[in-house]
């Protein structure tokens, strides 16, 4: 199944060593967070969904520019954040490539010894 469907979307983030799902938004942003830190947002109610995803500023840019469905952050940081509908265009490889470089900004950002926990 593509990762354009919850499901798949779900098994890939889930699979990042030290990932949990959270609602702490509500019940229509499902969140990912690696040791307690978000690197994922999936508006799972949406269709198509849409994931934002943790960017590097001028990768962020160069994205919005190659793909219509990479806007900027819903709701969260423009510079630093991407939202991703999640509707074909992206090749798939390609989203999960974003979803991999968000996971590993967010586990950059943490402390040698929560690093050391994931083991990644």
């Amino acid at each position: 199944m593509p990762i354009t469907q919850l499901e798949p979307l779900r098994a890939y983030l889930l699979a990042k060593p030290g990932t949990t799902e959270e609602l702490p938004f509500g019940p229509d942003a499902l969140v990912f967070k690696v040791l307690g830190k978000m690197f994922a947002l999936v508006a799972w109610h949406e269709t198509p969904l849409s994931i934002s995803l943790k960017c590097d500023p001028n990768l962020a840019l160069l994205l919005r520019d190659t793909y219509a469905a990479v806007t900027p952050g819903y709701h969260l940081s423009k510079k630093h954040w991407n939202t991703v509908t999640l509707d074909g265009e992206v090749p798939e490889d390609e989203v999960e490539d974003m979803i991999d470089a968000s996971y590993g900004l967010v586990v950059k950002g943490l402390t040698k010894a929560q690093r050391a926990q994931l083991s990644v």
